[in-house]
């Protein structure tokens, strides 16, 4: 779904919810994919039940912190690298969602300033 350009009008409500709402599962879609990731690391390398495994990287994700202590070097080393991979991926999921929002302002700006002459 293409952005309007700058000599273009704003973009109808109804598109503009229908572009935020795929950026939105796209966005969903990173984070679930994140998740994932992270519940068969602690599971394999962590060697934590599932639900304990799914608790831990969505602390992680969110950015809580981990709930259960890794015990061996593999799920340490996991731990460490997955809360660094989190921090980028909740940030990039933000980001990917917000696009449209910012996308608005922006257009809506740059066409109140061509109304005014600037």
């Amino acid at each position: 779904m293409r952005f309007e350009k700058k000599t273009q009008p704003l973009a109808e409500r109804a598109h503009f919810f229908l572009r935020l709402s795929l950026y939105g599962v796209v966005s969903a879609i990173i984070i679930g994919a994140s998740l994932g990731i992270g519940v068969l690391g602690y599971r394999w390398f962590g060697g934590l039940q599932w639900i304990d495994a799914l608790l831990n990287a969505s602390m992680i994700l969110t950015g809580m912190g981990p709930v259960n202590p890794m015990t061996t070097t593999a799920g340490k080393l996991f731990a460490s690298f997955y809360a660094l991979f989190s921090g980028v991926i909740f940030l990039s999921a933000t980001a990917v969602m917000l696009t449209p929002v910012f996308h608005r302002v922006m257009h809506r700006f740059h066409l109140a300033e061509e109304e005014t002459g600037e």
